[in-house]
C-alpha cells in the first residue's frame, strides 16, 4: 500500500505578517525613490520578494506563489498591450507630422492666460466622448503637453489640467469601463449611478477650474510666459514638417473609434495604421534622422522609417534645441520602462491577492466601521490602498466593491451610495500612484514624472474629499427603502 502524502494547508495571514509585506515595500521604495533617486523597478522587486518570504512562512508552495505572481501580471495584459501600442503611434505620428500639427494649431490658438482652463475643458469634452482617460491623455493631452512648452506653462500643471480633465470624463462617462465596472460591483445600474454621481463630481470639477483658471491668469500676468518661444517653436515645426490640416485624421480616428465602442487595442491601432499611411503622403520632404550613425540619412518618410521608428521612436534634428527635445520621444522600447514596472508591480499585486494578505488588512480598516459616513471614508482608503498595493485600476473597485457590498446592503445603504465612492476614489487615484499602471502609463505619455504632475491632480483629489464631505451631511449616503432592501438582499439590481 502507498503512503498517503499530506499537503499542509497555508495558513491565513494575520495582519502583522500583510504589514510586513505592506511596510517592507512602502519603505524600499520611499527609500529608493526618495533618498537615492534610483527608479522604481528594483524597489518594487524586493517588495515582491518579501511578499514571497511571508506567503512562503503561511505555508504556500512556490509554484502557488508563481502562480499568482502570472495571475497578477495576466489581470495587467491589456494595460501592457495598450502601452506596446502606444508607443509605436507616439513615434508614428511624430513622423507623419500628426503631433507637430496638432501643436503647431494649438500655438496658433491658444494663449497662456486660458490654457490651463482650455486644457481641461478640452480633455474633459474628449473624456466624456470617449470614455477614455488614456484614449484622452494619448491623443490631445500628448499635444497639450507640446503647446503647453511653447507657451512657456509649468508641466506639472498642465498635466494635472489634461489629468483633471481625462479623469472626469473617466467616471462620468457611461461609455467608460469603470462607470459600468462600478455600479455592477455594487449591485445597481450605470443610469442611477451616474446620476447619483453628479453632485460630488460637480463640486469637484468647480474647485479643478477655479484652481486652474486661477494658477493660468496668474503664471501669465505675473511675467513668467514668454510667448516669443511659441513663435520660434511654431516657425520651426513649419520649416520642418508639411504642416496639414489631413494630419489632424488619425486622432479623430482614434477618438471615434473609441466613441464608437471599439475596443481600445484595435481602436488606437486603427490610429497607428492611419498615421502610417499619411506619413509618406505629407512627408516627402522630411529630413530623417539615424541616431546610429548621427547623419541624415535620407529625405522623405518611407516603410523602412515607419517600422524603424515606430520600435526605437522618433529622433527630432533641427537648429533648435527645445524642439528636438520636445519631439524626441516614442517609439516601443521607449515604453518598456513603464511595461518593465507594471509587470514587477503586478507580481507583488498578485502575491497580496492570492494569499488574502490584503483582505487581512482591509478587514481591519472595516471592522469597526458602522456609519454611512464611516463604509464611505473605509471604501474610499480601501480603493487608494488597492492602487497602492494591487497597482491596476481595476482591481481598485473589483476588490473593495465585493468586499463592502454584503456591508452596505446590511447597513440598509443605496448600493448607488457604494459606486459612487468606488469610482471617487479608486478611479481617480490609480495615475496618483508613480508604480500603478494608470501611473505609468500617464507618465510615459505626457513625458514627465507622476511626481512632477502629483500635486496638481486637483479634480481627483477634489473629487474624493468633495464626496466625503458630503457623505458627511448625508447627501452621498442614501437608506433604501423597503422594497430596495428586499430587491438588494434577492440579489437584484437596485
Amino acid at each position: 500500500m502507498e503512503k498517503e502524502t499530506t499537503m499542509k494547508t497555508p495558513k491565513a495571514p494575520t495582519v502583522w505578517q500583510s504589514l510586513i509585506s505592506f511596510g517592507a515595500l512602502v519603505a524600499v521604495m520611499s527609500v529608493g525613490i526618495a533618498y537615492f533617486h534610483v527608479d522604481p523597478h528594483v524597489p518594487m522587486f524586493i517588495g515582491v520578494i518579501v511578499a514571497a518570504l511571508v506567503s512562503l512562512s503561511l505555508g504556500y508552495r512556490w509554484n502557488q506563489i508563481e502562480e499568482m505572481m502570472i495571475s497578477g501580471i495576466s489581470k495587467a495584459m491589456q494595460a501592457i498591450l495598450i502601452l506596446c501600442i502606444v508607443g509605436m503611434m507616439i513615434g508614428v505620428w511624430l513622423l507623419s507630422g500628426t503631433i507637430p500639427t496638432m501643436i503647431y494649431y494649438g500655438l496658433k490658438l491658444l494663449s497662456p492666460s486660458i490654457f490651463l482652463v482650455a486644457a481641461l475643458l478640452i480633455c474633459s469634452i474628449t473624456s466624456l466622448a470617449t470614455g477614455t482617460s488614456w484614449g484622452t491623455a494619448g491623443t490631445m493631452g500628448l499635444a497639450l503637453m507640446g503647446i503647453a512648452h511653447g507657451l512657456g506653462m509649468p508641466p506639472g500643471p498642465t498635466a494635472g489640467a489634461i489629468l483633471s480633465g481625462a479623469y472626469f470624463g473617466d467616471k462620468l462617462s457611461p461609455l467608460s469601463d469603470t462607470t459600468n465596472l462600478a455600479p455592477a460591483m455594487a449591485g445597481t445600474d450605470v443610469f442611477t449611478h451616474v446620476k447619483y454621481m453628479m453632485k460630488s463630481t460637480i463640486v469637484a470639477y468647480s474647485i479643478a477650474l477655479i484652481f486652474f483658471g486661477v494658477y493660468g491668469f496668474t503664471h501669465a500676468s505675473g511675467g513668467n510666459v514668454d510667448t516669443s518661444q511659441a513663435e520660434i517653436l511654431a516657425n520651426g515645426l513649419k520649416d520642418t514638417f508639411n504642416i496639414n490640416p489631413l494630419l489632424l485624421i488619425p486622432p479623430i480616428v482614434v477618438i471615434g473609434a473609441i466613441a464608437l465602442k471599439i475596443p481600445a487595442i484595435p481602436g488606437i491601432t486603427l490610429g497607428l495604421i492611419t498615421g502610417a499611411i499619411l506619413a509618406p503622403i505629407f512627408q516627402q520632404d522630411l529630413s530623417i534622422f539615424n541616431p546610429d550613425t548621427l547623419k541624415v540619412d535620407h529625405v522623405g518618410a518611407n516603410l523602412g522609417d515607419i517600422l524603424n521608428i515606430a520600435r526605437n521612436g522618433f529622433v527630432c534634428n533641427t537648429d533648435i534645441e527645445q524642439l528636438n527635445n520636445l519631439l524626441s520621444t516614442g517609439g516601443l522600447m521607449n515604453m518598456s520602462s513603464s511595461i518593465l514596472m507594471t509587470v514587477i508591480a503586478m507580481m507583488f499585486g498578485g502575491i497580496m491577492e492570492g494569499t488574502g494578505q490584503l483582505s487581512a488588512i482591509i478587514q481591519v480598516i472595516t471592522k469597526k466601521v458602522k456609519s454611512g459616513f464611516g463604509l464611505v471614508a473605509a471604501t474610499e482608503l480601501t480603493c487608494v490602498l488597492s492602487n497602492v498595493v494591487m497597482p491596476e485600476q481595476y482591481i481598485s473597485i473589483l476588490i473593495p466593491g465585493r468586499m463592502f457590498a454584503p456591508a452596505y446592503r446590511k447597513a440598509g445603504i443605496h448600493p448607488k451610495s457604494l459606486s459612487n465612492a468606488l469610482e471617487s476614489a479608486g478611479t481617480v487615484s490609480s495615475c496618483a500612484v508613480p508604480w500603478n499602471t494608470c501611473g505609468m502609463f500617464m507618465a510615459a505619455t505626457l513625458g514627465i514624472t507622476a511626481y512632477t504632475y502629483m500635486p496638481y491632480l486637483i479634480f481627483n483629489y477634489a473629487m474624493m474629499l468633495s464626496t466625503l464631505v458630503l457623505a458627511a451631511v448625508g447627501v452621498t449616503v442614501t437608506k433604501m427603502t423597503p422594497e430596495e432592501q428586499a430587491k438588494a438582499d434577492a440579489g437584484e439590481l437596485v
